[in-house]
């Protein structure tokens, strides 16, 4: 017996020293269960997830322009020898967040709020703090500690069986880090801003704009029963944050002798013009060797591609698409909406789905949609996935489920390309053109109520407005100011 228990403490004493290390942003020992090689693997992984699930927004000038901010950012962190990838997602909704390795991603919807070149580089440098520090990995380590399955292994090997943890990427990705390493990404950030020629306090300008957004989602969540998370770049400072003063007080001071540089806003403007604003309404791409295998409901106006060989069986408001060995099966039922609420909502409301699971918003050809995975229960012994879409007052609902997993396919992916080849119906009209965000001068006496009437963007015209260009609750632009608008 005493042998056996020096064995294992032998053996407990040298995984604890096999996991020490130095983080390369604070210099502070710690324990990690992950080699820096496996990190860069499981970064890789999910990337390669995240581009099958999500859409590129296709601008040139834009993305090209978020990445060479950001490689400027990654020059002067303390993990440069790393392979940086900043990519701009085609998503409304306001968000970034980062991946372990240097994958770093924005929301199209963000840039939207932003008002200089400092203050994109503020949100792209609250995200390479995140990689610098290793704050997946030291999550995934305390996970790992409490007998918690690594999220990062749900998305690096698409597993069913370790499919409760994806919640906790999801709440890593679009909730954040934590308070501590959030602040801790802030004073990071800070720190690079001031290295690269920018001011630290761009980092709380960019909090400042984003806590009247979320001001104004939650007067407007009352409204409509709309629940919504926020991503820890803005929700866990209070809007007169001590401590996020200091930390970005104390990386200017560190790097006063840095000289800030000004940029000319000219080119901000230039290049952000255009932006797409809200649903980008293009149609989702198709491949030629596909085309056999588009579905397509005339009467109700939809086609969709569904998985080789798959028989389609069309049961007029129901359709069924089967694997030809009956291991998965994906039906599609069209109902009219009963209320008002987002689709998120909705799904759970009205078709029995309290739990999801990696659950997110998406838009697509120009209508909304959600999708996630239902959790395994007795009516399905396999998870499966979900997504509804709204088009006008009709609710297109999907759901793949699996009854005889094969392990060698990944039906998953299977179910969200489909999901993601949902269109309308070829040869109605044309789909309409996106709104985009466009600068103009203001004029002598020109109010924000005047503009908001002039545009077809909803009933809170005037609120969107103010927000975007920085003036919510309250206030009107000066003459001769550059304003953002919405066509």
């Amino acid at each position: 017996m005493p042998y056996r228990i020096s064995l294992l403490l032998f053996f407990a004493a040298s995984q604890f020293l096999s996991g020490c290390a130095t983080n390369p942003a604070t210099g502070d020992a710690e324990f990690v269960t992950m080699s820096e090689s496996r990190e860069l693997e499981i970064g890789e992984e999910m990337h390669k997830k995240i581009l099958e699930t999500q859409p590129i927004y296709e601008d040139e000038k834009v993305t090209a322009y978020v990445n060479q901010v950001g490689q400027a950012l990654a020059k002067v962190g303390e993990r440069p020898e790393l392979t940086y990838h900043f990519t701009v997602l085609d998503n409304p909704q306001i968000n970034a967040f980062a991946l372990p390795g240097g994958y770093i991603y924005v929301n199209r919807g963000l840039l939207a709020y932003m008002h200089s070149e400092a203050q994109l580089a503020a949100v792209l440098a609250h995200e390479l703090g995140h990689v610098t520090a290793r704050h997946a990995v030291r999550q995934d380590t305390a996970r790992t500690g409490a007998q918690v399955l690594s999220v990062m292994s749900v998305l690096a090997t698409g597993s069913w069986a370790v499919g409760d943890a994806a919640s906790l990427w999801s709440s890593a990705a679009v909730m954040g880090y934590g308070r501590e390493m959030e602040l801790e990404a802030d004073g990071l950030g800070a720190r690079y801003l001031s290295k690269a020629g920018y001011s630290p306090h761009a980092m709380i300008e960019v909090i400042s704009t984003l806590k009247d957004q979320e001001k104004f989602t939650r007067h407007l969540n009352a409204k409509t029963g709309r629940q919504q998370t926020y991503h820890g770049l803005f929700s866990t400072h209070p809007r007169n944050d001590t401590r996020l003063r200091e930390v970005v007080d104390k990386a200017a001071e560190l790097e006063k002798h840095t000289q800030v540089v000004e940029k000319d806003p000219a080119e901000f403007r230039s290049i952000m013009d255009g932006l797409v604003y809200g649903p980008s309404y293009r149609r989702p791409d198709d491949k030629k060797d596909d085309e056999d295998n588009r579905f397509t409901h005339n009467r109700l106006g939809f086609s969709v591609i569904f998985p080789d060989d798959w028989q389609v069986t069309n049961a007029g408001h129901t359709i069924i698409a089967e694997a030809p060995d009956k291991s998965a099966l994906m039906h599609m039922e069209v109902t009219r909406r009963q209320e008002e609420l987002p689709p998120g909502n909705y799904l759970r409301k009205y078709y029995d789905v309290p739990l999801l699971m990696r659950s997110e918003d998406f838009s697509q050809a120009g209508m909304l949609g959600h999708t996630g995975i239902r959790p395994a229960d007795d009516k399905l012994p396999q998870p499966s996935r979900v997504a509804i879409f709204y088009r006008g007052s009709l609710i297109y609902m999907l759901q793949g489920e699996v009854h005889k997993p094969d392990p060698d396919t990944d039906y998953d992916k299977l179910f969200l390309d489909s999901i993601h080849s949902f269109a309308p119906e070829r040869g109605t009209a044309a789909l309409p053109k996106p709104k985009t965000i466009n600068y103009v001068q203001a004029e002598p006496g020109t109010t924000f109520a005047g503009i908001a009437r002039s545009m077809r963007i909803g009933r809170y015209a005037e609120e969107q407005l103010r927000l975007i260009n920085g003036y919510y609750p309250s206030g009107e632009p000066k003459e001769g100011e550059w304003l953002k608008i919405i066509r």
